[in-house]
């Protein structure tokens, strides 16, 4: 597998809200053509669906385990996912036959790093028959076979973005990622890479404006900007032993909690958990090899005010600039999809996913499922 391969990445979250699709032409190293994305929302029906898997999946013991209707939520998310790509080609018309690989991250609903164990709900098998396209799926798993904490994988795409960057030439620069759960991917100025998630991103806020207010998330940061950050709840998050131990892992969505109902008002919880995950990056950022010059945020939460502003206020603090994807041309929505399609190019290409500096794998290792499409006739 040498060349440009056009590729395909599908990315389902941990905020439950959709298939990101998007599109890219690459070798899987250096060289990266950003194309068309877009956003397939899930309806509310199937979040719920999605939300009770997560419930469900806690009692799984072994990767293979589908306990109560998780098979069959596994297969509605797979066929979802198909229909994502069909509309997808649609929209951009394009055939099955000019893309050569989908990467296919699936839904995350229990990630044990320290059991080794991470399951992606998602049938590569069965994408690649709906689709007619090549499907590599289930990235994450060969890393913590091999001593990794099996995320964050995006690192080795946000290496190759950062060497495009003239903003960032001769400075340390972080990928911030905020979206259920936030991750950071420092890219020092001789290349180096360190990565690891650094805490709760939109989770918590979602969770707790869904319980409170019946809505799936904090529109613009509207909520939290009527609200005050409460210190002593702020406290209860960043006062955690994972801010300072020097060992970095990664994160479950079930590692950090959303307050009890008696904790906050609507508008003070909000503003206090945009607090926390503003300032979980920062806290994070002290394990990194040198302070960062500048953050580049992607993800959901970006859009949230709240939190950019807090983000940008405590970065600043330490002589940090912190912008949008968008205010570097890139796109910060669908960064996650345009790279698991990148890692998927490297698949198949045989090159590392991970690094002993991004996922603490013994020694830089390749992985993922590579699922042939049926031939016809």
């Amino acid at each position: 597998m040498a060349g440009m391969l056009t590729a395909i990445g599908l990315m389902s979250g941990t905020s439950l809200d959709g298939i990101d699709v998007a599109l890219l032409r690459t070798d899987g190293e250096a060289v990266v053509e950003r194309g068309p994305s877009m956003a397939s929302p899930y309806d509310a029906a199937f979040r719920r669906r999605l939300q009770g898997a997560l419930e469900t999946a806690r009692s799984i013991g072994e990767r293979g385990e589908r306990p109560g209707d998780l098979a069959q939520v596994e297969r509605e998310l797979t066929l979802r996912h198909g229909e994502a790509v069909r509309a997808f080609l649609a929209q951009n018309g394009l055939e099955p036959s000019a893309i050569d690989v989908i990467g296919f991250h699936g839904q995350t609903v229990l990630h044990r790093p320290d059991e080794a164990l991470t399951v992606q709900l998602g049938d590569g098998r069965l994408l690649a028959g709906e689709t007619g396209i090549d499907v590599v799926s289930d990235m994450r798993a060969n890393d913590m076979a091999h001593g990794g904490q099996g995320a964050p994988l995006i690192p080795a795409y946000h290496a190759a973005l950062a060497a495009g960057l003239s903003r960032a030439a001769g400075k340390a620069v972080v990928f911030v990622n905020i979206g259920g759960i936030s991750n950071i991917t420092f890219i020092g100025s001789g290349g180096e890479i360190v990565a690891f998630d650094s805490g709760p991103g939109n989770t918590l806020i979602d969770q707790w404006v869904e319980a409170h207010a019946g809505i799936p998330y904090d529109q613009g940061g509207m909520i939290a900007s009527e609200g005050r950050v409460d210190a002593a709840l702020a406290g209860r998050y960043l006062d955690q032993a994972f801010f300072t131990d020097p060992v970095r892992r990664s994160l479950d969505r079930n590692d950090f909690r959303p307050p009890e109902g008696t904790d906050a008002s609507l508008e003070d919880g909000a503003r206090t958990l945009a607090h926390v995950t503003a300032a979980a990056v920062l806290r994070s950022a002290r394990h990194l090899p040198v302070r960062p010059k500048l953050y580049v945020v992607s993800g959901g939460g970006r859009l949230n005010r709240v939190i950019m502003s807090d983000l940008a206020a405590l970065a600043g603090a330490e002589g940090a600039e912190v912008v949008a994807a968008e205010a570097v041309d890139l796109d910060g929505d669908s960064m996650e999809a345009e790279a698991w399609a990148y890692l998927a190019v490297r698949s198949l290409r045989g090159l590392p996913l991970t690094f002993p500096g991004t996922t603490g794998v013994k020694a830089p290792v390749t992985g993922g499922l590579w699922w042939k499409a049926a031939v016809s006739g």
